[in-house]
């Protein structure tokens, strides 16, 4: 009589995982649904592509380390994806596989080998960012004659402004901004938490002629399309390549430049910091979870290590000439 258990279906418990557990059971937010969504969507596709098994047909003994390593080589290789999107992937899988092993003890060893599996190291390049006049030519940039000039206008001088992730500018609704004397937005950042982030005269100005002018719905979103419906991502970004092209005539080296929504988020940080605001302030405007992932605009700042710098005094010391050894002669002519 055969008593080893029956694999467990995949697709009862990814489905399981994400309406049990990630839903009703985490409350995490829709971000997440969305990438972990994704991930497991690249990788049914390329399980179909390499074992020609349909999703419902899957077992978790398919999904084990050596399938999950192709598919991430896979996702390298032949997606072009970065380290971070690659270690973004694994974490939604790892994820998953730990739930899996709770749920069904058959799949306990399964799960571990591919929970061992680690995430790939990258190199951290410096934070890009804007110069005063590059950010100042390109908020001038936007043709204000049109309903969709005007409301590029004072979105990315809302950017600017408050630091916001495009999500956040997305999410941004009529009620979240508050015009006054002191006017301020409210701005639904990562892990629903919540802050607000003052205005400046100018920004607020810019929005109140916009909410004015244009009759938003009452409760729509403060940036819409011209369905009424919020603007995407990539809508965003397609604006903003716009803006950067016509800025160039005015500021040349923005054709040199690499610049996405989250360049102008980092640029609001860089200034901020260049302006003399300290690190823990900074952090609460952009909603950083801990000031020390704010620590790395510091590290971009080359004009804050000059100033350090001239602060030491120089060594006066004279001019050695290198003198080799023989030993040293001879190693270098035996290269």
């Amino acid at each position: 009589m055969n008593t080893s258990l029956p694999q467990p279906s995949f697709s009862s418990v990814l489905q399981d995982y994400f309406c049990q557990r990630l839903i009703n059971q985490l409350n995490v937010s829709p971000r997440t649904i969305e990438s972990y969504r994704d991930a497991f969507r690249h990788l049914l596709s390329y399980a179909w592509e390499k074992l020609r098994k349909r999703p419902v047909d899957l077992t978790l003994e398919d999904i084990g380390a050596p399938f999950v390593l192709d598919f991430l080589d896979h996702l390298e290789k032949d997606h072009g994806n970065c380290e971070r999107t690659r270690n973004a992937r694994l974490a939604a899988i790892r994820s998953f596989m730990n739930y899996a092993a709770g749920r069904e003890p058959a799949s306990v060893a399964i799960a571990q080998r591919v929970l061992a599996i680690p995430s790939k190291r990258f190199q951290r390049t410096l934070v890009g960012f804007l110069s005063r006049e590059e950010i100042t030519a390109l908020l001038d940039a936007f043709d204000t004659s049109t309903w969709s000039g005007r409301r590029d206008s004072v979105m990315f001088a809302t950017f600017y402004n408050t630091g916001a992730r495009v999500s956040e500018i997305v999410r941004l609704r009529v009620p979240d901004v508050t015009l006054s004397r002191c006017s301020w937005v409210r701005i639904h950042g990562k892990g629903r938490k919540e802050r607000t982030v003052p205005l400046w005269r100018d920004t607020a100005f810019r929005l109140k002629e916009w909410l004015k002018r244009d009759r938003l719905q009452q409760d729509g979103p403060l940036f819409p399309n011209r369905q009424g419906q919020p603007l995407t991502r990539s809508g965003i970004e397609s604006r903003l390549n716009e803006a950067v092209q016509r800025a160039q005539h005015s500021c040349p080296t923005l054709a040199r430049r690499s610049v996405s929504p989250h360049v102008i988020r980092h640029t609001t940080a860089m200034h901020l910091l260049q302006s003399g605001v300290d690190l823990s302030t900074i952090a609460l405007w952009l909603g950083h979870e801990s000031p020390i992932t704010t620590h790395m605009y510091i590290e971009a700042d080359l004009s804050l290590k000059e100033r350090a710098l001239e602060k030491l005094t120089e060594p006066s010391l004279g001019r050695l000439r290198f003198q080799p050894t023989d030993d040293l002669l001879s190693f270098l002519e035996s290269l």
